[in-house]
């Protein structure tokens, strides 16, 4: 049984998330496109930006195209619509518009090459999702086209492959370093359901900093966290037990906070593409005693690893495998270039 199968059993809707550009997010779509051929999956295919265009529209450089085959429903803008070499059925006009235009869900009658589109909105994606399997389709595939956060949020999937390799550093110690600082991030403690969990949603429903002392609820007069730090400072005494961040949890804002204070207190954030600190620095911070949890982390169904990297370096695929994967723990990894 194929990677593929085994996640449509657990899962609808899956985004690709790749860790920079160039990490191999596009050659994992297409070989978990690959895989539902061989499985008789009827999938549906959409993207947050825009993909499968062989050429980079910002760096210029050569991409893998995306080939679907016969059966697959695919959401395809009006003005992407004559460039398939697929042939396609229109099922359905949506409500929803990209720069290209209006969006159309597809099914593809004759297998060929297709150039994806979906909506960038959150809400929206996950309504059109949700029409993609009214249609048939039995498995979602997201292709994280936008910006590698965004899409990850809990809210777009049920769960993302994430996409990662030689890119990212020519030191393989760095590549997995900076691999495990998202997936120990994104799996970050999750505030169970009870008074806490509803209290801190009456502050994240206000989009204002709220800390937590001795029961009672503080708000802060700040609606971001980019220049809170010597606020939080301030406010955060010896009865504060929790600090609700709405936005970006960046260095400079931690910075600006006592140390002693940061031992004392957990952090929450609505999910964990709101941290933008390092792995060096989360590290650090992490030894001192440094508590963060979340209303939503996000669940990692798969990681992909790309030896190759586009400046013409690139390391032994064997030995990312096994440095990947003694790093990822129970997460699969796959090496979708040699099918590992």
């Amino acid at each position: 049984m194929g990677i593929l199968n085994q996640l449509a059993q657990k899962y609808k809707r899956i985004a690709i998330v790749g860790m920079a550009k160039n990490a191999g997010k596009t050659t994992t779509l297409n070989y978990l496109i690959e895989e539902a051929m061989d499985e008789g999956i009827v999938i549906g295919v959409t993207s947050t930006g825009r993909d499968g265009e062989n050429t980079d529209l910002v760096t210029g450089t050569d991409k893998p195209r995306v080939y679907l085959d016969a059966g697959t429903i695919v959401s395809v803008p009006v003005q992407l619509y004559e460039l398939a070499d697929a042939g396609l059925e229109i099922l359905r006009m949506t409500r929803y518009f990209t720069a290209l235009g209006q969006l159309m869900l597809c099914r593809v009658v004759d297998s060929g090459y297709v150039q994806i589109a979906g909506p960038v909105n959150t809400a929206e994606h996950k309504d059109m999702c949700n029409e993609m399997m009214d249609l048939g389709a039995e498995l979602i595939l997201i292709d994280g086209a936008v910006d590698r956060r965004s899409i990850a949020a809990p809210a777009t999937s049920d769960a993302i492959i994430l996409a990662t390799g030689a890119v990212l550093s020519r030191s393989l110690k760095k590549v997995v370093e900076e691999t495990l600082h998202i997936l120990s991030t994104y799996q970050l403690p999750r505030i169970p359901e009870g008074e806490l969990r509803d209290r801190i949603k009456t502050g994240a429903a206000q989009d204002r900093i709220m800390l937590i002392k001795g029961g009672r609820s503080e708000f802060l007069d700040l609606k971001t966290s980019l220049t809170a730090g010597r606020i939080l400072d301030d406010a955060i005494d010896q009865e504060t037990e929790w600090v609700f961040i709405p936005g970006a949890l960046t260095q400079s804002v931690i910075g600006d906070i006592h140390p002693s204070k940061l031992k004392g207190v957990t952090f929450v954030l609505k999910d964990p593409t709101k941290i933008f600190i390092g792995a060096t620095s989360w590290q650090q911070l992490r030894k001192r005693g440094f508590q963060v949890n979340v209303l939503e982390n996000i669940e990692i169904a798969a990681l992909t690893v790309n030896p190759y990297a586009p400046l013409g370096y690139s390391f032994d695929h064997r030995e990312l495998l096994t440095a990947m994967r003694e790093a990822a723990g129970n997460i699969p990894v796959i090496d979708v270039m040699y099918g590992e």
